[in-house]
């Protein structure tokens, strides 16, 4: 089937857009494990069309790309997801608090470090004992990064252009700066259709600011249904449940849009539908709203990437009318009652 204009299925972006008051959203549709159609519509800057080519910061997105980057570093014997991170890195602010040495991969990459969201102005601590409870961690991702440039003795961007970009032929991604893109970043937009002022980026951020065109990313998922550069044994791990969401997600009228079972794997959360699973990450951050999903079993995916605090607004009208999964639809339509 040779790859379309998702503008068939969705011939009035436009005018949803505008509804929704979000500046631009570029879509790749994945069916069977390839990529079927791809479109951009509305302004990826002042006096700036979004296209198919166009880059959008990924925000969360990019924890994946990370994960994977470790995971096939793994399965190459490069790195261990199981030894103590400890041994190779350690954050000076974590430096008088023994609990650090307890930190793994694996409990960064299923958000179980016990680290904060980000730090704060104090510097980093943990929120509770490594292992012990789930909490959303982009630390703990930044932690497992930084172990991975002192255990490989090459920077991450490096590790990310010769493990994933490159054989993924993700030419248009990329970690750190708009510099780095070979084309104009989608420009970020508050709720009221404001432009934002964007901070140059220095350093990359291996949970956030990545970036990549709807293509490019449709790409990874793809690679990441079919497992490919990682070990069998490296594949079961990333693709069950290391923390349970359920009691978390799943309480009270939720329960009826969810499926039998929940949870964050290895990058990725995880929606244990009978038979089959669903990959599933999103991202925000101000002025940026993205979304990417796979059913493992059908290789039926999607890319949503926005440039606008609205985003979020436009994800189920593209998820109903590209025929997405309608359980996936279900289960997010559920959790944002």
């Amino acid at each position: 089937m040779a790859e379309a204009r998702t503008n068939a299925l969705l011939p009035d972006m436009t005018t949803t857009l505008r509804e929704q008051r979000v500046e631009s959203a570029s879509v790749a549709l994945i069916r069977h494990g390839r990529i079927v159609s791809t479109d951009a519509w509305g302004m990826a800057g002042p006096s700036r069309a979004a296209t198919i080519a166009t880059p959008y910061n990924l925000a969360s997105l990019t924890k994946p790309l990370t994960a994977e980057v470790i995971l096939r570093l793994a399965s190459v014997g490069k790195l261990s997801v199981d030894e103590p991170i400890d041994r190779y890195w350690s954050d000076p602010d974590l430096s008088s608090d023994s609990r650090r040495t307890r930190l793994t991969v694996r409990m960064a990459l299923s958000h179980r470090t016990g680290l904060p969201n980000w730090r704060d102005a104090k510097g980093l601590a943990f929120d509770h004992d490594p292992g012990t409870t789930t909490g959303y961690s982009g630390e703990g991702y930044q932690y497992a990064a930084r172990y991975a440039e002192r255990r490989t003795g090459q920077s991450f961007e490096a590790l990310a252009e010769r493990w994933l970009f490159a054989p993924a032929h993700m030419r248009a991604s990329g970690y750190v700066s708009a510099q780095r893109a070979t084309q104009p970043l989608a420009v970020p937009y508050d709720e009221t259709g404001k432009l934002l002022h964007v901070e140059p980026v220095t350093r990359f951020n291996a949970a956030d600011l990545a970036h990549a065109t709807a293509r490019d990313y449709a790409r990874f998922l793809i690679e990441v249904r079919n497992d490919r550069g990682i070990t069998a044994s490296i594949a079961a791990e990333r693709n069950r449940s290391q923390a349970d969401l359920t009691p978390d997600i799943c309480a009270g009228a939720k329960a009826t849009t969810c499926p039998p079972w929940t949870g964050f794997g290895l990058g990725w959360q995880l929606l244990g539908f009978p038979g089959e699973t669903t990959m599933l990450h999103t991202g925000k951050d101000a002025g940026a709203f993205t979304f990417a999903a796979i059913n493992r079993a059908s290789g039926d995916g999607i890319v949503i990437l926005t440039n606008s605090d609205n985003g979020w607004r436009v994800i189920l009208p593209i998820l109903e009318r590209t025929g997405s999964d309608p359980r996936l639809i279900a289960f997010l339509r559920g959790q944002m009652n």
